[in-house]
């Protein structure tokens, strides 16, 4: 039971990130039905910027994640304007190809900006580990929990209780009737960028403070099992988001512990397959019915 314990311990740490990644991807769908392949590396430019911020001006670890929450939203809010906004009316395949093609670029520019060698995360926090009856945790697990588990509070106080948040859920559901009472649809889906972006931002640095290591590709696999997440979750579903990221960071951590580290990517996307079987609209998700 320690095992089992440890092992659900250290899922929930590593799927909080994902948690936050596949918020990311599932409010952008929600708003206008694309997936952003380009999501996770925003997460890898907020990793760097804390990199950077960290170690040039000796931010702390409140400053380092709020600047880069900052950088993040701002990277989604140019690249929603420059890639996907002209894009917007064009078949959704276009905007897919876009998405993906922004990914190579941020990718490939970073590697030529600042090489593509691994490079060591700053610890800002000396980590300190609890014996909790054989279960050990480190004051950064409980950190990078807690600080996701705020976010994602904060993030569903924002959608449900403020004014944004009621134009939000108002263009996911009809962005014609939106804009006939006013809404600013331009305005509500680059604010939904923003959002998702910033928690890519955080999530970078939460995930530089737990692996220790950050490089210029190092946004394209968890990327992919965020999108999974949110899958799972349920796409279009915050609270499914959320869920889905905790269980594909649990189910990737019990595949390390029985000795099949190098198949943990693997079931991950057989996860994928087998939702998309079995419930394709995922946990949280609702089937809905097209006239045709």
């Amino acid at each position: 039971m320690q095992t089992v314990f440890q092992q659900i311990i250290n899922g929930l740490s590593l799927g909080s990130i994902y948690a936050l990644l596949a918020l990311g991807y599932t409010m952008v769908y929600g708003i206008i039905k694309l997936i952003n392949f380009a999501h996770g590396d925003i997460y890898m430019l907020g990793a760097f910027w804390g990199y950077y911020v960290i170690n040039v001006w000796h931010f702390n670890f409140i400053s380092a994640l709020l600047s880069a929450m900052l950088v993040g939203a701002a990277s989604g809010v140019i690249i929603e304007y420059f890639a996907y906004r002209p894009l917007r009316h064009s078949p959704r395949i276009t905007a897919l190809i876009t998405a993906i093609g922004v990914s190579f670029f941020l990718e490939n520019g970073m590697s030529y900006l600042f090489s593509s060698n691994t490079r060591d995360f700053p610890q800002i926090i000396k980590q300190v580990n609890y014996n909790l009856g054989g279960v050990l945790i480190s004051n950064i697990q409980i950190l990078i929990l807690v600080t996701a588990c705020i976010l994602m509070v904060l993030l569903q106080l924002t959608i449900k209780k403020t004014k944004m948040g009621r134009a939000m859920r108002a263009v996911s559901v009809d962005p014609d009737a939106a804009e006939l009472v006013g809404i600013n649809i331009n305005w509500t889906i680059s604010f939904t960028f923003a959002l998702g972006s910033a928690l890519a931002g955080a999530a970078g640095v939460l995930i530089g403070l737990y692996y220790n290591s950050i490089d210029p590709l190092m946004g394209m696999t968890p990327g992919i099992k965020a999108f999974v997440a949110a899958v799972l979750g349920g796409i279009g579903s915050v609270p499914g988001a959320s869920v889905g990221g905790f269980l594909i960071g649990i189910l990737e951590t019990f595949f390390q512990s029985i000795g099949l580290s190098a198949y943990k990517d693997a079931v991950v996307y057989f996860v994928l397959i087998v939702i998309l079987l079995i419930m394709p609209a995922g946990i949280f998700g609702k089937n809905t019915k097209e006239k045709v």
